[in-house]
Formats: structure tokens, C-alpha cells, sequence
């Protein structure tokens, strides 16, 4: 029998290495990170060809950020198809297979016989597929345009541009006739918030966690945007409370018209505090979170090589978010057109609007936090995901509901109380999360089981029916409810 030697007089005890202080990981990168030193020669070079290229002629434009200079002006049609081409990393770029998968979809739309079923089946299809491309040169244009501006700035205008998708299938959505793009658009609200959140952020946790177990964030990035979240929702879900608590006591017409008020009033608070929100980031507390996430570019894995690559000039920026939101607003109509035959075939109003919808006009803000992830860049990768949602709380959803105003449509946030109480849940999980500012692939994982059992209610969550209230308490109450006068 072996015994443990005993430590000499006047030595201190060994210490033992934690399991984080071993760094160990479930899987290694390929490629090394690089060293500070190899980090700052990668700068250096890409400044020296900035230069080379100024002097053959290029110019510098002006209030441009060296990260996002290009050395060049105005178009060159070769250089553009290529570097949109590689986009912005592996992921992003075999996105770009899918393109004929939108050159059909127009195809089937403008050449064939939208009468025949199995038409509008393919249209539905190839429209569904073909969109994640366009979402993916929008969202790789405006990260483009975002290099070229300061920081924070930069990373709000990728985000505004991520939602972009998000408000062009609103707005054809609220311009069909009828109350089922209306009930859709309820859906599709919750069901994006519900997909950066727990989809999303699981991914980025996962992927980040896997490869880098040690992947922390600073507070000010995941207390301010949790915190956010969780009053957006509550503000959400007002109108909808409301009209629950008091749906076995009065008629439903009377509470949907208070709940309609509530709404309109809710939508223009959440846009004040949208500005109030733009205000502390881009310019009250525009250092602290500057050096926050200039410290974060710090941390990217393949930072040298990002400097490396060409990049567009602003006017070919520009060209490819107007390509791209062109794509995308053709590919909305398509999608939006056959929603009702896709919904008569069995998929229900609440899984078109919470899952499908949601994950396709999210695909580039997905694809970009994931990437974030995996090159060690959370604070970037949070920034994108809460940003998003608080984006989509704050601004695409007040806006909704004023052009819904505009154009006399019931337009409100009287939502389905299935919807609304796993929103708020979701935001209470995923704030948990946040709370320790570290990550790892287990909650992560524990993230995206709790979205796929989301999906599955709401692939069995049934459609109402036809001339029903949306959002009545439940089918006693409702029934009550419609039997009382007022």
C-alpha cells in the first residue's frame, strides 16, 4: 500500500489546478489563435496595404475606420461579386447555394399558374429557402458598412439592418386583407423575440462553449440588455393581461377596442424608450461600451485573418443592401401570398408565426452571433442577439402597430396567452443565464430543448375558429363572455 508523500517542512502545499484553469474543451480549433504580437503584425500589414493601395490611387474615405477600409472607391463588378460571394465566414458563405432557389422561386411566380396546387406549394417552398441567402447579403452588407463606422455605432446600424427582413414581411403581412396576417404578425412578434433568445443565444452558448469553456461577458452588455428584455416584455403583454383578466365580465367587442387603445398608447412608450435606449448607448455611455467591445475584438480567434480580406467600398456596400432588401421584399410577398394555402394544408397560424416566419427572417443575425461565438467574441455576440430582440420589442413592433393604425387595421398587442406567458418565461430563463456573466455548451443546450418544446406546442396548438376571438381567457370564459351584454 502507497501513501501520499507528506510535504516537506517549511514548503507550501501544491496547488491543484481547477478544471477552468485547465482550459480543457470538448473540441480544438484547427487553427491556432494567434499571439498578440501576430495580432498586431496582421494590423500593421493590412494598414501597409491600405497604403500600398492609396498610393497606386486609391483614396481614403473620409470618417471611414481603418478596419473597414478598403483602399479603393466607387465599384469594381468583380471584386464585389467575390468578396459577397466569400461573405463573412464558412457558414455564411455556403448560404450562398441557396441562390437558385430564389431565382426559381420568381420563376414559378411570374411563369407559371398560380391557380394549380401544387404551385403554390413549390412557390411557398422555394421562396421559404430562397430568402436566407438575401437575409444573409443584407446582413453581410451591413456588417460591411458597419466597419466603417465607430464601434458601437457600427453594431447598432448591423443590427438595424438585420431587422430589416423582419420589417418588410411585417408590413406585406399587415397589408393582406383580412385578420389572418394580423394573427400571424402577433406570432411572428413573440416568435423572434423567442428565437434570438433561446434559439439563437442556446446556438451561440452551445458553439462558443464546445470550443472556448471559459467564454465570459461583461455586465454591462448582459445586465442592461436582460433587464431591457424583461420590461419590453412585460410591456408586450399588458394589452393582452387586460383583456384576459376581464374577459368573463364583459363583451369581447368592448375589451378588444380598450385593448386596441392599449396598445396604440404601449406601441408609442416602447418607441420613446427605444430612443432612450439608442441615447444611452450610442451616446451617454458610448466609452464604456467602446472599450468593451474593443476589448472584444481582441479576443477574435481569426481577427488577422478578417483584417486580411478585401473589403467593399462604401458605394458597394450600399448597392448590395439595396440588391439584397430587394431579394428579400420579392421573396416576403411570395412567402406571404401562400400563407393561407399553406395554413388551410394543417400548419396552424401560431406555428407559421412563432417558428417558421421567425427562423427564416432571422437567418443572417443567427449566422453572424454564432460566428461570433466561435471566434471567443460574446460580448459581439450579445450585443447582436439582445440586440435584435430588444430591436424587435422597441422599434419593429411599435411601427406595426402605427402603420396598422394608419391603415385602420385592428392592429394591437392582444396576444395569445399561450404566446405571451412563455415569452416571459423565456426572457426570466435566459436572464438566469446572464446573470453569472459566463456561458457554456450546457446551458446553451438547455437554451434550444426548451425552443424545440416551444415548437412542438405550437405545432399542436390549435387554430381558432373561424369568426373566434383571439386571445379569449379560455373556451368557458369565452363562451360567457360572449353570452353577457354590456
Amino acid at each position: 500500500m502507497t501513501t501520499r508523500p507528506k510535504p516537506q517542512p517549511g514548503t507550501a502545499p501544491q496547488h491543484t489546478p481547477s478544471w477552468r484553469e485547465k482550459n480543457i474543451s470538448v473540441f480544438k480549433r484547427k487553427d491556432h489563435a494567434p499571439s498578440p504580437d501576430d495580432q498586431e503584425a496582421a494590423h500593421e500589414k493590412h494598414e501597409a496595404d491600405v497604403e500600398e493601395a492609396r498610393r497606386r490611387g486609391g483614396k481614403r474615405t473620409k470618417y471611414v475606420q481603418e478596419d473597414g477600409e478598403s483602399g479603393r472607391t466607387w465599384i469594381h463588378p468583380w471584386k464585389f461579386i467575390r468578396i459577397c460571394g466569400r461573405s463573412s465566414s464558412k457558414i455564411s458563405m455556403l448560404t450562398n447555394i441557396l441562390w437558385p432557389f430564389t431565382i426559381a422561386a420568381m420563376v414559378l411566380h411570374f411563369g407559371c399558374d398560380m391557380q394549380r396546387e401544387t404551385i403554390k406549394l413549390w412557390v411557398f417552398i422555394t421562396a421559404y429557402i430562397g430568402m436566407v441567402p438575401c437575409a444573409n447579403l443584407v446582413g453581410f452588407a451591413g456588417q460591411e458598412l458597419a466597419r466603417k463606422l465607430p464601434t458601437v455605432l457600427g453594431v447598432v446600424l448591423e443590427t438595424t439592418f438585420g431587422s430589416i427582413v423582419e420589417i418588410v414581411l411585417f408590413m406585406v403581412l399587415i397589408k393582406q386583407p383580412g385578420e389572418q396576417g394580423i394573427h400571424i404578425i402577433q406570432a411572428a412578434i413573440l416568435g423572434s423575440i423567442l428565437a434570438n433568445l433561446l434559439l439563437c443565444l442556446g446556438l451561440c452558448f452551445f458553439i462558443g462553449g464546445i470550443f472556448h469553456p471559459n467564454q465570459t461577458f461583461h455586465e454591462a452588455v448582459s445586465e442592461v440588455g436582460s433587464n431591457l428584455m424583461l420590461v419590453a416584455g412585460m410591456g408586450l403583454v399588458i394589452p393582452s393581461i387586460f383583456y384576459n383578466s376581464l374577459a368573463s365580465n364583459y363583451q369581447p367587442e368592448f375589451l378588444e377596442t380598450r385593448a386596441l387603445h392599449i396598445s396604440r398608447i404601449t406601441a408609442i412608450v416602447l418607441l420613446i424608450a427605444f430612443v432612450v435606449y439608442l441615447w444611452f448607448q450610442i451616446r451617454s455611455h458610448h466609452g464604456l461600451y467602446e472599450d468593451i467591445l474593443k476589448a472584444d475584438e481582441h479576443n477574435d480567434h481569426d481577427r488577422h485573418k478578417d483584417l486580411a480580406k478585401d473589403k467593399l467600398t462604401f458605394t458597394e456596400a450600399a448597392i448590395a443592401v439595396v440588391i439584397g432588401v430587394t431579394f428579400v421584399s420579392f421573396m416576403a410577398v411570395f412567402l406571404v401570398q401562400q400563407i393561407e394555402y399553406i395554413v388551410e394544408r394543417g400548419v396552424s397560424d401560431s406555428f407559421m408565426g412563432l417558428i417558421l416566419v421567425p427562423v427564416i427572417e432571422k437567418a443572417s443575425e443567427h449566422l453572424t452571433a454564432m460566428d461570433e461565438a466561435y471566434d471567443n467574441q460574446m460580448n459581439f455576440a450579445l450585443s447582436h442577439v439582445l440586440g435584435a430582440s430588444i430591436q424587435t420589442a422597441l422599434l419593429n413592433t411599435p411601427l406595426v402597430v402605427l402603420v396598422g393604425w394608419g391603415l385602420d387595421k385592428n392592429m394591437g398587442l392582444n396576444f395569445e396567452m399561450f404566446d405571451a406567458i412563455v415569452l416571459i418565461l423565456a426572457i426570466i430563463v435566459i436572464g438566469n443565464f446572464l446573470r453569472d456573466e459566463k456561458s457554456d455548451y450546457l446551458e446553451g443546450a438547455l437554451s434550444v430543448f426548451v425552443y424545440v418544446l416551444i415548437a412542438v406546442a405550437a405545432w399542436y396548438y390549435p387554430a381558432p375558429p373561424e369568426g373566434a376571438v383571439i386571445s379569449s381567457g379560455d373556451a368557458s370564459g369565452g363562451e360567457h363572455a360572449r353570452m353577457m351584454k354590456w
